[in-house]
């Protein structure tokens, strides 16, 4: 039996899985939790981690180690066996990503110390992205400032649009080449992808994961005027303003509540807050659909995944509520039927298909970084 051990490394976390990538089982799996605090650093992390599923490890040692790294800037576009030079890489462009670079880096560290003769693989949120045509990657500002401070569109959540993309072709028996698909992966951060032939046309999120939709916490498109208002008038600092925008904002700002099932329950209850926000939150999603289907010229696949993507039905049937003019039909039943598959929810007369995939992250490192064990 084949495995992986695929780390993705936070700040304060270290989740793990031991994954066979064939059949995409989970032989194990586990977090580390308050880093820096109840647990010193990723290197104790990376102990507990071995005192948790050593056992396993011992019995099905793995061939390879993949690593969830968020940021690749323009430097990575695949894939990449980790070495030392790779790792100053990856510290280099912590500047675009420093609350997930940094800590992704410290659990590289931990884990290259602690399986010292197994390949590890860096699997780079932003690579599936770096398909982008530069009409779409390309933000009006000044070239040579843009130049010099790598200032562009790079796009996340990479890992899920491709798999989700894949495994959409494949449950509908049809070839990826020939596919028009958007792809709506809504978890506490979300963003959506035109996908065609398998290749990323577009996305929403751009230089950071904070543009685009309405997220958990975070604002999603803002006029940067607004910011320039605060600054000015409110006296806010730059730490202030990224504070409000990516922890204070989004369903959290609106609500109180960045969880969308309790946004749901007030919802329904008639809480005009939840209403406005939940509202908010579809709107937006409508927006960036009928951008892409016009981006794409068309689309024949839609899928919905993470968290409120798999399991938000009210969510996905305001979403795609206006889109019957592309001749969009969602079932009712089969978009409200609970279900932990890959499954149709619209109708056999719509024109789109629409589906539920659930995303699987950790089998896509896994499957990624196999290929590079000896």
């Amino acid at each position: 039996m084949t495995t992986v051990l695929v780390v993705n490394s936070g700040s304060s976390s270290l989740k793990y899985q031991l994954v066979e990538p064939d059949d995409g089982a989970a032989l194990a799996s586990g977090i580390v939790e308050r880093i820096g605090h109840a647990v010193p650093d990723h290197t104790a992390a990376v102990g507990l981690m071995l005192e948790d599923i050593g056992d396993v490890l011992a019995e099905h040692p793995p061939v390879a180690v993949g690593h969830r790294v968020v940021h690749g800037g323009s430097t990575f576009v695949a894939p990449t066996l980790i070495t030392d030079e790779v790792e100053q890489d990856i510290e280099a462009l912590s500047v675009l990503a420093p609350l997930h670079n940094p800590p992704a880096l410290q659990g590289i560290r931990a884990a290259r110390e602690a399986f010292p003769d197994l390949p590890h693989v860096a699997v780079f949120d932003t690579a599936f992205h770096q398909t982008l045509p530069p009409a779409a990657y390309t933000y009006a500002i000044d070239r040579d400032v843009a130049r010099e401070h790598g200032i562009r569109r790079y796009g996340f959540h990479g890992t899920s649009h491709q798999y989700v993309s894949e495994q959409a072709a494949s449950f509908l028996g049809r070839d990826l080449g020939d596919l028009k698909q958007i792809v709506f992966h809504l978890g506490n951060g979300a963003s959506v992808a035109a996908i065609a032939g398998g290749r990323s046309v577009e996305t929403s999120m751009g230089l950071t994961p904070l543009e685009g939709l309405v997220m958990g916490t975070r604002s999603g498109d803002v006029d940067p005027a607004a910011l320039l208002h605060l600054a000015r008038t409110a006296g806010m600092t730059t730490d202030d303003l990224d504070e409000l925008l990516n922890r204070r904002s989004g369903m959290l700002g609106l609500t109180g509540m960045q969880d969308m099932r309790d946004v749901k329950e007030r919802r329904d209850a008639g809480d005009p807050d939840a209403v406005l926000a939940f509202d908010v939150y579809v709107h937006r999603l409508r927006a960036y659909a009928g951008a892409y289907i016009a981006q794409l010229g068309g689309v024949d696949v839609i899928s919905f995944t993470a968290g409120v993507g798999e399991n938000a039905p009210k969510v996905r049937a305001g979403a795609m509520a206006t889109l019957g003019f592309m001749g969009v039909e969602i079932d009712d039943a089969r978009n409200d039927a609970p279900s932990r598959e890959t499954r149709v929810i619209s109708t056999d007369a719509s024109s789109v298909t629409v589906l539920v995939v659930p995303t699987d992250e950790e089998l896509a490192i896994a499957r990624q970084a196999v290929g590079f064990a000896a």
